[in-house]
């Protein structure tokens, strides 16, 4: 599965950002068979798990975003958004998508959102 992720840059503290991940290139029956993610890698750190959507459409959220971000997906563009609202200066990192498929994992090249304070 390929993916292109996009929507990064830079926002002001208190501010709302939304990420998209394409799986291009992916037909109907696979992508609706992905259980996909979105993880977050800031300088100097280990990437951590930030929510994820499983293929039967449940979302689940990290402790540090629970209530500012949401997960959503759009099965026809073969997508899936991560708003993030009431952005905070520890949200800066870069944002990987993740396709998950039979144990298979595929990764987006990453984008980079910078909330300034």
């Amino acid at each position: 599965v390929q993916l292109q992720a996009s929507g990064g840059g830079l926002v002001q503290a208190g501010g709302s950002v939304r990420l998209s991940c394409t799986a291009s290139r992916t037909i109907l029956s696979v992508f609706n068979s992905l259980n996909m993610a979105w993880y977050r890698q800031a300088p100097g750190k280990q990437r951590e798990w930030v929510a994820r959507i499983t293929n039967g459409g449940i979302t689940d959220y990290a402790d540090s975003v629970k209530g500012r971000f949401t997960l959503s997906r759009d099965i026809n563009r073969r997508r899936v958004y991560l708003q993030m609202n009431s952005l905070k200066p520890e949200d800066t990192a870069v944002y990987y998508c993740n396709a998950e498929l039979r144990g298979s994992n595929s990764w987006g090249q990453g984008t980079l959102v910078t909330v300034s304070s």
